[in-house]
């Protein structure tokens, strides 16, 4: 398994919220649910994204950006037919038909948690099967696809991922999209699994488009390095090996303090960190996967002599036990 393989692997949705929106103007939603991440492909039609929770004092029409009107460090961009946003959480943030529009509604963690603003009744209904808005003719159409727990989707992503990424039309297949967008609506057998699965593709395909593009992670650069790139894939391929910096650094042919220079440089952590963390985001992907399995067969999975050493380390690392993460998951 490669590094990018590796990262890839982590998403898995379960029970994730996909709600198709039909909207005309005017029309403004902030957005508290606090997701790890969300997935938002727009169908037709175009829309203001504002990461700031407020919308901004203006903006060319043909403008990708204008001055916030809030505080934050970002500025709001023009999403248009075709484009997919992802947006790591848990920030609030806006989406209306103009940056001159305010929101009215405000939706919540809880799906059935929408509310106008002011208190009164909100103006978006429900239509049918994951279909909701203020119009069902609406110009503008797009999707919004949640993962509602971070071991879902995979803390390695949600690290690496900045707050926003916007994928341009043509940047990526609109053969999912056209997929996702079809099936949200539709209420089959096994109807939840299908859309988790194609949320995940959706997801993996707007990544690796992603680590394509200039302003990709510095980690990314190990796929060049042949020795690096070993030790990625000897640490994913063998995560209960007891590695040591020695013994990566023997494998790929390089000297302890040379290879542990060069991969801190270009993966942005030292060895043993990384396979740290590797091995944890594995252990919560098994703690989920299968109700049934031990703690200790988790742990001898992923390279702990005791269950005890793993949940030490799990506690430390993310600040809750192993047991917790599964009642969360729950």
């Amino acid at each position: 398994m490669d590094v990018v393989a590796g990262l890839l692997d982590g998403p898995r949705a379960r029970g994730a919220f996909l709600l198709r929106s039909h909207l005309t103007a005017p029309w403004g939603m902030r957005i508290e649910d606090e997701s790890p991440l969300t997935i938002v492909p727009v169908l037709r039609g175009r829309a203001w994204l504002d990461p700031n929770e407020t919308t901004t004092t203006g903006a060319d029409d043909d403008g990708t950006s204008a001055a916030p009107s809030g505080t934050g460090g970002e500025s709001g961009t023009w999403v248009e037919a075709g484009d997919v946003v992802l947006l790591r959480g848990p920030e609030h943030y806006v989406v209306a038909d103009s940056p001159a529009t305010r929101p009215t509604v405000v939706v919540g963690p809880n799906p059935q948690d929408c509310r106008a603003i002011d208190g009164g009744p909100s103006e978006m209904t429900t239509f049918g099967v994951r279909s909701w808005g203020n119009d069902p003719a609406g110009e503008t159409v797009i999707v919004t696809g949640t993962y509602p727990l971070d071991g879902a989707v995979g803390r390695r992503i949600l690290r690496l991922l900045p707050h926003r990424v916007v994928l341009r039309r043509g940047e990526i297949d609109g053969t999912v999209i056209d997929l996702l967008a079809r099936e949200v609506v539709q209420d089959l057998p096994g109807q939840e699994a299908v859309l988790d699965r194609l949320l995940d593709l959706l997801l993996i395909t707007c990544l690796r488009t992603w680590l394509d593009r200039p302003d990709a992670p510095g980690w990314y650069r190990a796929k060049a390095d042949p020795a690096v790139r070993a030790a990625l894939r000897l640490v994913h391929d063998d995560p209960a090996r007891p590695w040591s910096v020695e013994s990566l650094a023997r494998e790929v042919g390089l000297s302890r303090a040379a290879f542990a220079r060069r991969f801190t440089a270009l993966v942005g952590e030292p060895p043993m960190a990384y396979l740290t963390g590797w091995r944890l985001d594995l252990a919560a992907d098994l703690l989920l996967a299968d109700d049934a399995a031990t703690l200790a067969a988790v742990a001898r999975a992923v390279g702990y002599t005791t269950p005890f050493a793993l949940s030490a380390a799990f506690k430390r690392e993310r600040g809750i036990s192993p047991a917790e993460h599964r009642r969360r998951a729950a």
